[in-house]
């Protein structure tokens, strides 16, 4: 089967997130499938853009899969420059639509909002192809519930002709959202469309020969816990308003005459701040740190005695999550401090760890201290439960055959 797999954001191994295109991909590639990703010359997201030196687009090979770059201009925040950036990328797919190495016989529109239904489908109709929306997360509905927007500005009701038309017309609907289903039947959606196919792990990266070893920074920071006797909780991720990080720091500081130092690793436009919010806390025993290289993630968490993740108290999770950072802490076999409301619990589900309530930093500190004082034995338990989960559930060679099944029923029916 030949696939363009259309994904605003796409990144690769080489360029940084975002990844999940990327691995599904590359499964179909090994499948004996042909895929060309196609995907804009700058996303936020990204750490290494590629270089188009003036062109409106480039072919690029990585891994056997085609990736189609197409030109669109640099932006910061979520303002007038990210719309802008948008439009040029969405005008780009019908601009310079010949580009593409081969005719597919599956088109799927995936790039978190759902404008890009309009281009997949002229293609899809133009090649007698199937369509397919990948949902990431539910726009207009998240602008509107987390971004305060009027369901009546403009882009909004650009947004929701595009959802209503991507529910009426894909073929198929692949969700990472496990309790979307009602949400996008109520917008036109057959139900019959639908498949889950959470978030991924690529088990070959937690191979130990794969693996690097834990950064310079971050080593003498969890020796002089060590040696000091002290337990060690790590946030590994992003640092904005969503992840919830003020209630970390409000646990810690609740935590202060507990033996457990905290390690936050990576970057974000909260970091800053958070920064200065410890200082003044007098958060001796809370550490930030950049970012790592994603080999050495495995090293970094595997250290730690547990691991946080964390959300905004927000009715939108209603639909469910399936949080990348979350795969990989049951990967590290570590039990989870997870600090979720929403409409599945993933970590109760594993056993993994234990379940709290968002943004309560009283509750979060109580379940650090009982976390901690379970005997080492049953922790390790809760990490094996977790590890076991991810292998059960979320590698890519197994959710790649699954989305591969709903493409190939939707062109056979």
């Amino acid at each position: 089967m030949n696939i363009v797999y259309l994904n605003h954001y796409a990144g690769s191994p080489a360029h940084g997130m975002e990844y999940r295109p990327y691995y599904l991909a590359r499964e179909w590639v090994r499948q004996g499938h042909r895929v060309c990703i196609v995907a804009a010359s700058f996303s936020h997201v990204r750490q290494q853009q590629p270089e188009l030196a003036g062109r409106p687009w480039r072919h690029e090979t990585v891994d056997g899969i085609d990736y189609l770059w197409l030109a669109a201009p640099r932006y910061h925040g979520n303002g007038v420059g990210r719309v802008r950036n948008i439009f040029t990328f969405l005008y780009r797919l019908w601009r310079h639509e010949a580009a593409l190495p081969f005719a597919p016989d599956a088109v799927i529109a995936s790039s978190t909002y759902p404008l890009d239904i309009h281009p997949a489908r002229r293609l899809a109709r133009r090649h007698r192809a199937v369509l397919a929306w990948e949902v990431h997360d539910l726009w207009p509905l998240s602008p509107i519930e987390l971004g305060g927007m009027s369901p009546r500005h403009p882009f909004i009701r650009l947004l929701q002709h595009a959802e209503d038309r991507a529910c009426r017309e894909a073929g198929v609907v692949v969700s990472m959202l496990p309790m979307a289903r009602a949400h996008l039947e109520a917008h036109g959606m057959a139900a019959a469309k639908f498949h889950y196919v959470p978030n991924g792990i690529a088990a070959d990266e937690w191979e130990p020969a794969r693996q690097a070893p834990l950064p310079e920074a971050a080593g003498r920071i969890v020796a002089r816990a060590r040696a000091a006797g002290r337990s060690l909780i790590a946030y590994a991720g992003a640092h904005g308003i969503a992840n919830a990080l003020d209630s970390l720091l409000d646990a810690a500081a609740l935590c202060r005459d507990e033996p457990v130092s905290f390690l936050l690793v990576g970057d974000g436009p909260e970091k800053a701040r958070l920064e200065a919010r410890a200082q003044a806390l007098q958060l001796a025993d809370l550490h930030f740190l950049p970012p790592v290289p994603k080999a050495a993630i495995p090293a970094l968490l595997g250290e730690m005695d547990a691991l946080y993740i964390g959300l905004q108290r927000e009715p939108l999770f209603r639909f469910g999550i399936s949080p990348n950072k979350l795969i990989d802490y049951m990967m590290a076999g570590r039990p989870i401090l997870c600090a979720i409301e929403a409409g599945n619990d993933p970590v109760g589900e594993a056993g993994c760890g234990l379940t709290l309530p968002a943004e309560d930093p009283p509750a979060l500190a109580a379940g650090i201290r009982r976390l901690l004082a379970l005997d080492p034995a049953e922790r390790a338990r809760m990490g094996r439960a977790g590890r076991r989960h991810a292998e059960t559930h979320h590698l890519y060679p197994a959710l790649a055959t699954r989305f591969l099944g709903a493409l190939a029923a939707a062109r056979a029916a």
